[in-house]
């Protein structure tokens, strides 16, 4: 006993924030695992349980058996409470639950947080815990709400259309993209309240936990001079710019194919709801599968980014595509500094996401070559799922369920990196940070 302490001391914060994440997959496997959790004759493999385990866990939502054919009623209320892990985050929760208990948060406890919401500093950690259990419940609560008294004329009991209420209100707030219709919200296709309550719950769930608290401190603050922080700033003007620029190239490119014959509020809104989906949210009012090739490598592209970070999503993140720009664009200009709404990025962030982009696309290249390898699909199938499945977004042309063992452990891989995110991932296989103490002469390299 006291060696394996002495070993769980010796571990980094991001090892032991991994080593948690792996606990909580094996007990959501254990959990999902439950004959209560089943319908009857189902059959139920282990790796079906650990695919599905993962797939919550990383709040992805591709699955390789039919969440509405497989799960009970208890079981869709435990599938529940298991993308909670991955949408709050397994220290967030484990936060809640101490300060529920009285349990002091030490320093160890907050480093731990803070690796695990990807922040940079100790400063108020707990504090923005509170702030994050407490708005997810509440968007839950009141997403869950508007939804189930409105499904009230779809469903025949009020049972059902709380269920369907609940389920679809956390699925979409973390960005989980698992459904208990068995079609997605292909059945509300016309429906457009539905898809707009959908719509922001995903956004609400992506856009990051830091832009809604200072959101909701500009809303209720009393002070006259607020000032949104440079993180929050880049990130809404990434994330909006995407759903935008995401919507019109869609609606662009299906324009005379998917969409001919259409109304224009129909075009709107399947883009639209389409674009808001490759954030992390995974949901599909449409058979994916029926866009042209190029339409399908905009929403890979678009998975590809991903959410914000310190968000349910995964991805390279948004700020980290905003850096590449940037320091594109100011490089281009022979600029040595990056200033932006009066501030200028530090050299180590624009380090960061350019290590986070090369090391993403290395991460995908690999896992495609060895599903091209591994798998009888097509290349653009197996690049969707890819980009799918590091984006922890959930959308698919329909090859889950379809994957060889090996392609199902390459994807489980993909969601577990795409949830911890790469930064992390680096870590989690290297050192610790280290500080040089000598340095050798320093010699110029052609480039380019």
């Amino acid at each position: 006993m006291y060696k394996w302490k002495l070993r769980l001391q010796a571990l980094t914060p991001v090892q032991l924030i991994v080593s948690y994440y792996f606990l909580a997959v094996t007990v959501s496997v254990i959990l999902l695992s439950l004959p209560v959790a089943h319908k009857p004759g189902v059959e139920w493999s282990f790796i079906d349980g650990l695919f599905t385990a993962v797939s919550a866990v990383s709040v992805t939502g591709l699955t390789s058996i039919s969440t509405a054919e497989t799960f009970s009623t208890p079981g869709i209320f435990i599938l529940a409470f298991v993308l909670q892990f991955g949408g709050i985050g397994i220290m967030s929760l484990g936060t809640f639950v101490w300060l529920i208990m009285g349990k002091k948060i030490g320093l160890k406890e907050r480093q731990l947080i803070m690796t695990d919401q990807n922040q940079t500093n100790l400063s108020g950690i707990v504090n923005l815990i509170k702030q994050i259990i407490i708005l997810i419940l509440i968007i839950e609560f009141l997403g869950g709400l508007i939804l189930s008294v409105y499904f009230l004329s779809y469903y025949d009991t009020w049972q059902e259309a709380f269920l369907h209420g609940f389920f679809t209100s956390v699925s979409a707030t973390t960005n989980g993209g698992f459904d208990i219709t068995g079609q997605s919200l292909i059945p509300f296709a016309h429906d457009y309240f539905v898809q707009f309550i959908v719509m922001l719950l995903i956004i609400l769930g992506a856009i990051g936990f830091p832009v809604l608290i200072e959101v909701k401190d500009f809303l209720f603050n009393k002070r006259k001079k607020f000032r949104f922080t440079l993180f929050t700033k880049i990130t809404t003007i990434t994330f909006f710019l995407l759903v935008i620029g995401g919507t019109i190239l869609i609606a662009s490119l299906e324009y005379r194919y998917f969409f001919k014959g259409m109304d224009w509020h129909e075009v709107f809104f399947y883009s639209l709801f389409q674009s808001t989906a490759t954030r992390s949210g995974g949901m599909a009012t449409l058979d994916i599968s029926a866009f042209t090739e190029t339409t399908l490598l905009v929403l890979c592209a678009l998975m590809f980014i991903g959410a914000s970070p310190s968000s349910v999503g995964g991805g390279i993140r948004t700020t980290t595509f905003a850096l590449n720009l940037l320091f594109l664009f100011h490089f281009a200009r022979g600029n040595k500094s990056i200033k932006i709404f009066k501030r200028e990025l530090h050299e180590e962030d624009l380090m960061k996401s350019v290590v986070v982009t090369m090391m993403a696309f290395i991460i995908c290249f690999f896992a495609v070559f060895i599903l091209t390898i591994t798998e009888p699909f097509t290349f653009t199938e197996i690049l969707f799922e890819v980009c799918s499945a590091f984006g922890t977004t959930g959308l698919s042309m329909g090859i889950t369920q379809e994957l060889s063992t090996i392609g199902k452990i390459v994807i489980m891989i993909l969601m577990f990196i795409g949830r911890i995110g790469i930064i992390t991932f680096l870590f989690l296989i290297g050192t610790k940070e280290k500080k040089d103490n000598y340095h050798y002469p320093k010699e110029r390299v052609s480039i380019g």
